[in-house]
Protein backbone atom coordinates (compact mmCIF):
# COMPACT_ATOMS: atom_id res chain seq x y z
CA UNK A 1 0.00 0.00 0.00
CA UNK A 2 2.88 2.37 0.77
CA UNK A 3 5.46 1.81 -1.96
CA UNK A 4 3.78 0.20 -4.98
CA UNK A 5 1.99 2.26 -7.64
CA UNK A 6 -1.79 1.94 -7.64
CA UNK A 7 -2.10 0.08 -10.93
CA UNK A 8 0.34 -2.63 -9.80
CA UNK A 9 -0.77 -3.18 -6.20
CA UNK A 10 -3.09 -6.09 -7.01
CA UNK A 11 -0.51 -7.84 -9.19
CA UNK A 12 2.34 -7.46 -6.66
CA UNK A 13 0.04 -8.61 -3.84
CA UNK A 14 -0.84 -11.71 -5.89
CA UNK A 15 2.87 -12.53 -6.32
CA UNK A 16 3.49 -12.16 -2.57
CA UNK A 17 0.40 -14.21 -1.68
CA UNK A 18 1.53 -17.02 -3.98
CA UNK A 19 4.98 -17.01 -2.39
CA UNK A 20 3.33 -17.29 1.05
CA UNK A 21 1.72 -20.54 -0.14
CA UNK A 22 5.03 -21.89 -1.42
CA UNK A 23 4.57 -20.88 -5.08
CA UNK A 24 7.58 -18.82 -6.05
CA UNK A 25 7.58 -16.31 -8.92
CA UNK A 26 10.47 -15.50 -11.24
CA UNK A 27 11.02 -12.50 -13.53
CA UNK A 28 8.00 -10.44 -12.51
CA UNK A 29 8.28 -6.89 -13.82
CA UNK A 30 6.76 -3.92 -12.02
CA UNK A 31 7.51 -0.22 -11.38
CA UNK A 32 8.61 1.43 -8.16
CA UNK A 33 8.48 5.13 -7.36
CA UNK A 34 11.57 6.35 -5.51
CA UNK A 35 11.50 8.79 -2.61
CA UNK A 36 12.60 11.47 -5.07
CA UNK A 37 9.58 10.70 -7.27
CA UNK A 38 11.44 8.91 -10.09
CA UNK A 39 9.98 5.77 -11.64
CA UNK A 40 12.23 2.72 -11.84
CA UNK A 41 11.46 -0.64 -13.41
CA UNK A 42 12.19 -3.72 -11.32
CA UNK A 43 12.52 -7.40 -12.24
CA UNK A 44 11.53 -9.44 -9.20
CA UNK A 45 12.07 -13.01 -8.04
CA UNK A 46 9.77 -13.70 -5.06
CA UNK A 47 10.93 -16.60 -2.87
CA UNK A 48 9.14 -18.22 0.05
CA UNK A 49 10.89 -17.69 3.40
CA UNK A 50 10.73 -20.53 5.94
CA UNK A 51 11.92 -21.18 9.49
CA UNK A 52 13.93 -24.19 10.63
CA UNK A 53 10.78 -26.33 10.83
CA UNK A 54 9.81 -25.46 7.26
CA UNK A 55 6.96 -23.15 8.25
CA UNK A 56 6.35 -20.18 5.98
CA UNK A 57 7.35 -17.00 7.78
CA UNK A 58 7.33 -14.54 4.92
CA UNK A 59 8.68 -13.71 1.49
CA UNK A 60 12.08 -12.61 0.22
CA UNK A 61 12.16 -10.57 -2.96
CA UNK A 62 15.33 -10.33 -5.02
CA UNK A 63 15.10 -7.47 -7.46
CA UNK A 64 17.02 -6.13 -10.41
CA UNK A 65 16.86 -2.56 -11.71
CA UNK A 66 15.99 -2.95 -15.42
CA UNK A 67 15.12 0.70 -16.06
CA UNK A 68 18.06 1.18 -18.41
CA UNK A 69 17.42 -2.07 -20.25
CA UNK A 70 13.76 -1.25 -20.82
CA UNK A 71 14.62 2.26 -22.03
CA UNK A 72 17.12 0.68 -24.45
CA UNK A 73 14.51 -1.82 -25.65
CA UNK A 74 12.03 1.00 -26.25
CA UNK A 75 14.61 2.92 -28.26
CA UNK A 76 15.42 -0.24 -30.23
CA UNK A 77 11.72 -0.80 -30.92
CA UNK A 78 11.35 2.81 -32.05
CA UNK A 79 14.31 2.49 -34.44
CA UNK A 80 12.83 -0.70 -35.91
CA UNK A 81 9.37 0.81 -36.25
CA UNK A 82 10.57 3.94 -38.05
CA UNK A 83 13.23 2.26 -40.25
CA UNK A 84 12.91 2.83 -44.00
CA UNK A 85 13.08 -0.93 -44.66
CA UNK A 86 10.36 -3.50 -43.98
CA UNK A 87 11.20 -5.31 -40.74
CA UNK A 88 9.25 -8.15 -39.17
CA UNK A 89 9.86 -10.50 -36.29
CA UNK A 90 8.52 -13.89 -35.30
CA UNK A 91 8.68 -15.83 -32.04
CA UNK A 92 9.92 -19.41 -31.68
CA UNK A 93 6.58 -20.68 -33.00
CA UNK A 94 6.79 -18.54 -36.15
CA UNK A 95 4.09 -16.12 -35.02
CA UNK A 96 4.52 -12.45 -35.89
CA UNK A 97 5.55 -10.22 -32.97
CA UNK A 98 7.28 -7.36 -34.84
CA UNK A 99 5.78 -5.52 -37.82
CA UNK A 100 7.13 -2.06 -38.54
CA UNK A 101 5.63 0.92 -40.33
CA UNK A 102 7.45 0.19 -43.60
CA UNK A 103 6.14 -3.39 -43.62
CA UNK A 104 2.62 -2.01 -43.14
CA UNK A 105 2.99 0.37 -46.08
CA UNK A 106 4.60 -2.23 -48.33
CA UNK A 107 2.27 -5.17 -47.69
CA UNK A 108 -0.87 -3.30 -46.65
CA UNK A 109 -1.62 -5.25 -43.46
CA UNK A 110 -1.83 -3.36 -40.17
CA UNK A 111 -0.08 -4.50 -37.00
CA UNK A 112 -3.40 -5.75 -35.62
CA UNK A 113 -3.96 -7.88 -38.71
CA UNK A 114 -0.64 -9.75 -38.44
CA UNK A 115 0.34 -9.87 -34.76
CA UNK A 116 0.07 -13.37 -33.32
CA UNK A 117 -0.54 -15.01 -36.71
CA UNK A 118 1.80 -17.49 -38.41
CA UNK A 119 3.94 -15.61 -40.92
CA UNK A 120 4.43 -18.61 -43.19
CA UNK A 121 0.92 -20.05 -43.10
CA UNK A 122 -0.94 -16.74 -43.42
CA UNK A 123 1.22 -14.45 -45.57
CA UNK A 124 3.61 -16.52 -47.72
CA UNK A 125 2.57 -17.97 -51.11
CA UNK A 126 2.16 -21.76 -51.17
CA UNK A 127 5.12 -22.32 -53.49
CA UNK A 128 7.49 -20.59 -51.04
CA UNK A 129 6.09 -21.76 -47.69
CA UNK A 130 8.61 -24.60 -47.32
CA UNK A 131 11.60 -22.45 -48.32
CA UNK A 132 10.68 -19.54 -46.02
CA UNK A 133 9.99 -21.93 -43.12
CA UNK A 134 13.44 -23.47 -43.65
CA UNK A 135 15.06 -20.02 -43.43
CA UNK A 136 13.20 -19.28 -40.16
CA UNK A 137 14.07 -22.71 -38.73
CA UNK A 138 17.75 -22.19 -39.51
CA UNK A 139 17.69 -18.77 -37.80
CA UNK A 140 16.03 -20.34 -34.75
CA UNK A 141 19.02 -22.71 -34.60
CA UNK A 142 21.40 -19.73 -34.78
CA UNK A 143 22.18 -20.02 -38.50
CA UNK A 144 21.40 -16.70 -40.16
CA UNK A 145 20.50 -16.26 -43.85
CA UNK A 146 21.38 -13.34 -46.12
CA UNK A 147 19.90 -12.29 -49.47
CA UNK A 148 17.05 -14.79 -49.64
CA UNK A 149 14.55 -13.88 -52.38
CA UNK A 150 10.86 -14.70 -52.08
CA UNK A 151 7.50 -13.21 -53.11
CA UNK A 152 4.85 -11.66 -50.88
CA UNK A 153 1.24 -11.05 -51.82
CA UNK A 154 0.00 -7.70 -50.55
CA UNK A 155 -3.40 -7.19 -48.99
CA UNK A 156 -4.50 -5.67 -52.32
CA UNK A 157 -3.45 -8.85 -54.15
CA UNK A 158 -0.28 -7.54 -55.81
CA UNK A 159 2.86 -9.65 -55.90
CA UNK A 160 6.05 -8.04 -54.61
CA UNK A 161 9.55 -9.51 -54.57
CA UNK A 162 11.48 -9.27 -51.31
CA UNK A 163 15.17 -9.75 -50.52
CA UNK A 164 15.44 -10.96 -46.92
CA UNK A 165 18.14 -11.12 -44.25
CA UNK A 166 16.97 -13.37 -41.41
CA UNK A 167 18.72 -12.79 -38.07
CA UNK A 168 18.49 -14.80 -34.85
CA UNK A 169 16.93 -12.89 -31.96
CA UNK A 170 18.20 -13.64 -28.45
CA UNK A 171 17.43 -12.56 -24.90
CA UNK A 172 19.99 -11.25 -22.40
CA UNK A 173 21.02 -14.79 -21.47
CA UNK A 174 21.69 -15.67 -25.10
CA UNK A 175 18.62 -17.87 -25.47
CA UNK A 176 16.98 -17.83 -28.91
CA UNK A 177 13.59 -16.12 -28.65
CA UNK A 178 12.76 -15.64 -32.32
CA UNK A 179 13.84 -14.25 -35.66
CA UNK A 180 14.07 -10.72 -37.03
CA UNK A 181 13.78 -10.32 -40.78
CA UNK A 182 15.03 -7.18 -42.55
CA UNK A 183 13.65 -6.97 -46.05
CA UNK A 184 14.14 -4.97 -49.21
CA UNK A 185 11.55 -4.50 -51.94
CA UNK A 186 13.33 -5.60 -55.12
CA UNK A 187 10.23 -5.77 -57.34
CA UNK A 188 11.30 -2.83 -59.52
CA UNK A 189 14.89 -4.07 -59.74
CA UNK A 190 13.84 -7.53 -60.92
CA UNK A 191 11.44 -6.03 -63.45
CA UNK A 192 14.29 -3.87 -64.75
CA UNK A 193 16.60 -6.89 -64.96
CA UNK A 194 13.98 -8.86 -66.91
CA UNK A 195 13.54 -5.94 -69.31
CA UNK A 196 17.32 -5.69 -69.73
CA UNK A 197 17.55 -9.45 -70.46
CA UNK A 198 14.75 -9.15 -73.01
CA UNK A 199 16.51 -6.27 -74.80
CA UNK A 200 19.74 -8.27 -74.97
CA UNK A 201 17.99 -11.42 -76.18
CA UNK A 202 16.13 -9.64 -79.01
CA UNK A 203 18.95 -7.31 -80.10
CA UNK A 204 19.87 -7.46 -83.81
CA UNK A 205 23.53 -8.04 -82.96
CA UNK A 206 25.15 -11.20 -81.55
CA UNK A 207 25.65 -10.74 -77.81
CA UNK A 208 27.30 -13.17 -75.41
CA UNK A 209 28.47 -13.02 -71.83
CA UNK A 210 30.87 -15.00 -69.64
CA UNK A 211 31.33 -15.25 -65.90
CA UNK A 212 34.58 -14.73 -63.97
CA UNK A 213 35.72 -18.21 -64.99
CA UNK A 214 35.12 -17.55 -68.68
CA UNK A 215 32.02 -19.76 -68.86
CA UNK A 216 29.14 -18.62 -71.06
CA UNK A 217 26.14 -17.19 -69.19
CA UNK A 218 24.59 -14.98 -71.90
CA UNK A 219 23.83 -16.11 -75.47
CA UNK A 220 21.21 -14.14 -77.38
CA UNK A 221 18.99 -15.05 -80.32
CA UNK A 222 21.24 -13.36 -82.88
CA UNK A 223 24.27 -15.29 -81.59
CA UNK A 224 22.31 -18.53 -82.01
CA UNK A 225 21.42 -17.70 -85.60
CA UNK A 226 24.93 -16.56 -86.45
CA UNK A 227 26.94 -19.38 -84.89
CA UNK A 228 24.33 -22.13 -84.94
CA UNK A 229 24.67 -23.24 -81.32
CA UNK A 230 21.58 -23.12 -79.11
CA UNK A 231 21.61 -21.62 -75.62
CA UNK A 232 21.56 -25.11 -74.09
CA UNK A 233 24.64 -26.10 -76.11
CA UNK A 234 26.82 -23.23 -74.88
CA UNK A 235 25.63 -22.26 -71.40
CA UNK A 236 28.15 -23.16 -68.70
CA UNK A 237 30.87 -24.04 -71.17
CA UNK A 238 34.17 -22.19 -71.52
CA UNK A 239 33.90 -19.77 -74.43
Amino acid sequence: EEFITGEYRAAVKAVLDKAKTGQETANFEFPLITKAGARIEVLLNATTRRDEQGNVIGVVGIGQDITGRIAQEREYSKLIDTANAPIFGVDTEGKVNVWNQCAKRLVGYTTEEVMGYSLVQEFITDDFKTAVQAVLDRALRGKETANFEFPLITKAGARIEVLLNATTRRDEQGNVIGVVGIGQDITARLAQEREYSKLIDTANAPIFGVDTEGKVNVWNQCAKRLVGYTTEEVMGYSL
